[in-house]
């Protein structure tokens, strides 16, 4: 139905996480190297349990590699604290793209000029905070998507 796209993941348990979330709605899940950590890390599988394979997963080399690949979603959104239209405001199809950036950076600039006005963000009711962690972030924006394509 969708696809979520992490862009160089730091954090193995995160990982793990949405990957059970992909898991859990028949998403496919990309992973664009290089990676914080490797695949078969223990914190990875324990977070992602026995979900892990029943995954679709697809590597890419690098954010270059993403970008040529026969498969990856035409329509991608980019998920970013610097985006002004919210996920309520996005028009999500069948097909769609959900990227994220990694832990502790964000997406490098070159993905957010890739992307060009197809950046989203999670709303925010307490401006103190300057964000949510991944895999929480993964699962609004997946369900939010899904919602709109069921509806």
């Amino acid at each position: 139905m969708i696809d979520i796209i992490l862009n160089c993941p730091e954090i193995p348990q995160n990982t793990g996480n949405i990957g059970r979330i992909c898991a859990f709605t028949g998403a496919r899940l990309h992973l664009i190297h290089p990676l914080g950590f490797k695949i078969n890390d223990k914190n990875l599988r324990r977070a992602g349990m026995d979900y892990w394979n029943e995954l679709e997963v697809i590597e890419h080399k690098n954010w270059e590699a993403f970008v040529i690949s026969k498969q990856r979603p035409t329509n991608v959104h980019l998920f970013t604290t610097h985006a002004k239209k919210t996920l309520w405001d996005a028009n999500f199809k069948k097909g769609d793209g959900l990227l994220f950036g990694n832990e502790g950076k964000g997406a490098p600039d070159k993905i957010h000029k890739w992307v060009n006005e197809n950046r989203v963000t999670i709303p925010k009711f307490d401006h103190k905070l300057r964000s949510l962690n991944l895999a929480v972030s993964v699962g609004i924006a997946t369900y939010e998507a899904i919602r709109q394509i069921t509806n």
